[in-house]
């Protein structure tokens, strides 16, 4: 099977699975979510291997630079031979710290629903596991 020249921004986004549907390629390249050069670009932007990208997927601010031009969604072991990621790790980190802030503040299961009060403690962000 031959690869193409270029392929569709959203396209690409989807078959290299950072997105789960083209749907949401096309809605996070319309929201500006995906830049090239700082630029952002529309969703029918031709990408070609070499360009490296700016995509905010999952919280998590994502350089990718494009190593082959797909059409067709791969597996998530081929994904690696079609972009190089070229994230820091201190992104990744603060996207595990949030994470985990969030769940700290969440209420606990098994207890029923939350009171007045629980609601209170919640949203002042010192909900306790008791």
């Amino acid at each position: 099977m031959e690869t193409p020249a270029s392929v569709r921004l959203d396209k690409w986004l989807w078959a290299v699975r950072l997105f789960k549907t083209r749907r949401l390629a096309d809605d996070a390249c319309h929201a500006g979510h995906v830049k090239i050069a700082g630029v952002s670009v529309k969703s029918s932007h031709s990408v070609r291997p070499g360009e490296t990208l700016n995509v905010l997927a999952g919280g998590i601010r994502r350089t990718i630079k494009v190593l082959a031009s797909l059409d067709r969604r791969v597996g998530a072991a081929l994904v690696s031979q079609a972009l190089e990621d070229l994230t820091p790790a201190a992104e990744y980190e603060r996207a595990r710290q949030q994470a985990s802030a969030a769940a700290a503040t969440s209420f606990p299961t098994g207890h029923g629903r939350p009171t007045k009060k629980d609601r209170r403690r919640l949203e002042e962000g010192r909900m306790t596991n008791d």
